[in-house]
């Protein structure tokens, strides 16, 4: 998965998810849910799929639609989302659907499982030799591996 804009999370979790497990995927299906708030603001709760966006945000959208059609009480994520679309810009934004959508799961492995099959298949990232890197995906920082290297990232 490839997230659009400044989304960005991390997991520990392995290429499938055993049933039960804790892990959850969070690192996958916050940043998607990101980008569509990001992107509908608090409509995405309610709003139809629009064929013009993007696919992160359209699995957004998915992921959010099953999250909601399998919870009970859907203000603790309306209002997390809500929060999210009133600060987007803020990176700090991102932990409150982060923890609404981590209590959903950690009380539903089932949703989990079925969450973790909507994910698009993660592309396998292999490093071999000596001081060797792998980066799955955009690295916006520093990938260094010599000796007394001096390093300088400018913003």
């Amino acid at each position: 998965m490839t997230a659009t804009g400044d989304f960005t999370d991390t997991t520990t979790c392995g290429s499938t998810l055993a049933v039960g497990a804790s892990c959850t995927a969070l690192g996958e299906l916050v940043p998607a849910v990101g980008a569509a708030v990001s992107a509908y603001g608090v409509g995405v709760l309610t709003r139809a799929e629009d064929e013009a966006a993007g696919a992160t945000v359209r699995l957004g959208q998915r992921l959010l639609a099953r999250i909601l059609q399998r919870t009970g009480d859907r203000t603790p994520i309306g209002a997390a989302v809500t929060d999210l679309a009133e600060a987007i810009e803020d990176p700090d934004a991102m932990a409150a659907p982060r923890l609404q959508i981590k209590k959903l799961l950690t009380g539903d492995p089932e949703l989990a499982i079925e969450l973790s099959a909507l994910l698009p298949e993660r592309s396998p990232v292999q490093a071999t030799g000596m001081r060797s890197v792998a980066v799955g995906g955009d690295n916006p920082g520093i990938a260094s591996t010599g000796d007394g290297a001096t390093n300088i990232q400018g913003r």
